[in-house]
């Protein structure tokens, strides 16, 4: 694990592909992303609503990613590859570019998880399914924890619309952890009202307060539990020691409905936790249209199914990160539980959002400084890496003496060493940040990205 290499609360506007490959390794506790579903839609904010200028094209076609993502994909990791491809056969070029544009997104969150880390992704039915095989290839179908399915409206239209199906009213989050110690904290939803009714239907009137009557009896016998002893006139094996039930019969907790009746606790609801958390979540209402915290961002989520899910995987002083933190949901909920937080969002919107919405926590919290950033982050756990020209030897033989652009064999002389992701994008002079180019396509790169260079080619015929 590695110390993050930025401040607490960083907000970067820019691609989070460039900023992610600029952070340290293992430095995040958890991460959230809520990013584009390829649902085939364009989502702008309305015009005089706090998100104003908010927009983006949730449909993906070829020319939207790179080229050179799916030749790092096919070698970085195969098993990810083959999704990406088996997508495409079933569902065409869109969701195959959609799944580059995650995939490669995802091999930097694994990288940036700590090994107690967790992932959130939520998403909806349209790239679910793909995105659950995407994540079984990154992290190993064994690091699969929940499929939530959270309740984000009431009852929809769809069966009423000519579409002849059921109405689709629920999102998916899936929850996946990095290694076999992750953070977990048990949280408790309230008891159902039929359950309340029928199991807790006493009521004491001094106090308005339910409770139920529960069994007080043990196991006995020698060696098997508490001796037997008399309470109330009735003798049996009980649950408690004798001095500990004189202490609930002192408070109370001992109740006899009549004489020679076995006794029986009684057990408050107010002192019950509630229910243990599932993974169907209904109890977190949808933004409604005069909510408080509703700023008018097309896909904003509710800060209730935030801090749900930052208190569960999360404890006070780790590091949560959003790499489409959007309306900066995530964010606020992070810096009200205690935590320390980063996101990433390709809109300006998104920095003045947080500003405007921590502004409201600061009456409560005090004043908060956020750190507005543009530049790549430079990463800090490789160690002292040697001049990166010392490599060129190294590189020449990896790739047979072949151009990593043009991919024509060329001298040793004619070579250029070449940073794959710029050191201005968050690229590093570690060995596997680095490739041999020759001159020309060295000159046509410059201080762009790989994958511009690789289109750029075919646009000429080179490739």
């Amino acid at each position: 694990m590695s110390e993050p290499n930025w401040a607490n609360r960083t907000v970067w506007t820019a691609d989070n592909l460039d900023v992610m490959r600029g952070m340290n390794s293992e430095s995040v506790d958890l991460i959230y992303l809520d990013p584009p579903f390829n649902s085939n839609r364009t989502y702008e904010a309305p015009i005089g609503s706090k998100a104003a200028g908010a927009a983006f094209k949730d449909s993906w076609t070829l020319s939207d990613v790179d080229d050179a993502w799916h030749g790092e994909i096919a070698e970085r990791h195969p098993a990810l590859y083959r999704v990406i491809d088996a997508a495409e056969l079933s569902h065409g070029t869109g969701m195959k570019s959609y799944l580059i544009m995650m995939g490669v997104r995802m091999l930097e969150i694994r990288r940036l998880l700590k090994s107690t880390g967790s992932l959130y992704v939520h998403c909806d039915p349209t790239a679910g399914h793909y995105l659950k095989l995407l994540l079984d290839a990154v992290f190993g179908a064994e690091s699969f924890r929940s499929h939530i399915a959270w309740k984000r409206t009431s009852a929809h239209s769809d069966a009423r619309q000519g579409r002849r199906q059921h109405g689709r009213v629920q999102d998916f989050i899936f929850f996946v952890t990095k290694g076999g110690g992750w953070t977990w904290n048990v949280l408790y939803s309230a008891y159902d009202r039929d359950y309340v009714d029928q199991l807790y239907r006493h009521v004491e009137p001094e106090t308005g307060r339910r409770y139920q009557l529960d069994n007080l009896t043990g196991p006995g016998g020698t060696g098997r539990g508490n001796p037997a002893y008399e309470v109330m006139g009735v003798t049996r094996s009980w649950r408690y020691s004798k001095e500990r039930m004189e202490e609930l019969i002192a408070q109370g907790r001992v109740v006899q409905s009549r004489p020679g009746a076995v006794p029986r606790y009684k057990r408050y609801l107010d002192e019950m936790p509630g229910v243990p958390l599932q993974d169907v979540w209904t109890d977190v209402k949808p933004i409604g249209s005069r909510a408080r915290e509703r700023v008018g961002y097309p896909t904003q989520k509710p800060l209730a199914l935030l801090e749900r899910i930052i208190k569960a995987s999360s404890n006070e002083g780790d590091v949560v990160l959003d790499p489409f933190c959007g309306c900066a949901t995530t964010l606020v909920a992070a810096h009200r539980l205690g935590r320390q937080w980063a996101g990433i969002d390709l809109s300006e919107v998104a920095i003045r959002l947080v500003h405007e919405r921590l502004g409201r926590e600061s009456e409560a919290l005090g004043p908060v400084q956020v750190h507005a950033r543009t530049d790549m982050p430079q990463r800090t756990d490789l160690g002292e890496l040697p001049d990166y020209g010392t490599h060129k030897h190294q590189l020449y033989g990896k790739q047979e003496g072949k151009c990593a652009g043009c991919r024509a064999l060329f001298p040793f002389r004619n070579m250029t060493v070449d940073h794959v992701v710029a050191r201005s994008r968050g690229g590093s002079d570690h060995m596997d940040n680095l490739q041999l180019l020759c001159g020309a396509c060295n000159s046509t790169k410059g201080a762009g990205t790989q994958e511009a260079l690789i289109a750029r080619l075919k646009i000429l015929g080179v490739l």
